[in-house]
């Protein structure tokens, strides 16, 4: 007959709790141990002993081709140059691609002229895909004797000066002139842009008093447009070229400020040359013609030109 067991040979509820959940701590246990051992060797991994002792492993890793950079891939620069965008990237196809660091190149990518702003995308296979996204120029600037170039807000976007794609930049690009032509320009360009025949001939857009526009064609002429009515000006100049060719005669001003009124200024016949003929003879006693003073004339800038003729005190002519 079995003897039942004496209350001092009994297990306590704890004991008999933990043999029953003898299954569920092992693994716990072992979870806990892993995790203590994770984080000492993530600890050692930061002693600079240990990462120099671990190099020669970690060189001998990244030295697979697998984990080297294979192609970068560049699209979306229009302004700015290829070897440019490489530069700033600061790696080739072959370096290790785990070196390659995103946000350093994205940060350096940002200070480049015409760079608003970029994607990068790192793959382990070693390819590199870089996006930019660039803030092109939409006219260029001239301010107390500088060129800058513009967006179509009227920003300045910084440049390189006049070499490589930015020396192209300022020949291509629409030109404005005076105080708050930048921020007024690109009404004024898209006006121009839709009548070709007035655009082909412009040379410059002068912004006078900060109030309205004059442009500066080809041959020298001036178109004096109304303030605030740009465009209907600007379409009736067209019109009025297709049927009179006004823009091929030879005027100097075109004074257009008035909306039931059309004023132009045409320049002066140029004068025969003296004819010789029945003067074979010269008086010596007087002095030649050719030995009189010429006046000098001192050029004036187009923008000064066209603000004094803004002025009806100042210009009584118009």
């Amino acid at each position: 007959m079995r003897v039942p067991p004496s209350p001092a040979d009994r297990p306590s509820r704890i004991g008999l709790f933990l043999r029953r959940q003898k299954r569920l701590l092992r693994p716990i246990t072992g979870l806990l141990f892993l995790a203590v051992l994770g984080g000492a060797g993530y600890i050692s991994l930061k002693i600079p002993a240990v990462q120099e002792q671990l190099a020669p492993l970690r060189d001998k890793l990244l030295g697979t081709s697998a984990l080297r950079v294979t192609s970068i891939h560049i699209d979306g620069a229009q302004l700015t140059s290829e070897q440019s965008i490489r530069d700033a990237l600061g790696v080739e196809v072959g370096d290790p691609v785990l070196d390659f660091s995103v946000s350093a190149a994205r940060e350096k990518l940002d200070t480049l002229p015409f760079v608003d702003h970029v994607t990068i995308e790192r793959h382990l296979s070693g390819e590199i895909d870089v996006h930019i996204t660039e803030r092109l120029p939409y006219a260029v600037w001239q301010h107390q004797g500088h060129f800058e170039l513009i967006d179509k807000q009227g920003n300045r976007v910084p440049d390189q000066g006049m070499t490589g794609k930015d020396a192209e930049a300022f020949t291509k690009l629409p030109l404005v002139v005076g105080d708050g032509a930048n921020t007024s320009a690109a009404s004024l360009i898209d006006i121009i842009a839709q009548e070709p025949d007035v655009k082909a001939r412009v040379t410059a857009a002068v912004r006078v008093s900060d109030r309205r526009w004059n442009l500066t064609l080809r041959d020298g002429a001036t178109v004096l447009l109304p303030e605030g009515e740009e465009a209907p000006a600007i379409h009736r100049l067209a019109k009025i070229n297709a049927t009179t060719r006004l823009l091929d005669r030879p005027v100097l001003l075109i004074d257009m400020r008035l909306p039931d009124r059309l004023t132009i200024k045409e320049k002066p016949p140029a004068s025969p040359p003296p004819s010789d003929a029945g003067n074979n003879t010269q008086d010596t006693s007087a002095p030649h013609k050719a030995d009189a003073p010429k006046p000098v004339s001192h050029p004036v800038h187009p923008a000064a030109k066209e603000a004094k003729k803004d002025n009806p005190e100042e210009n009584p002519d118009e």
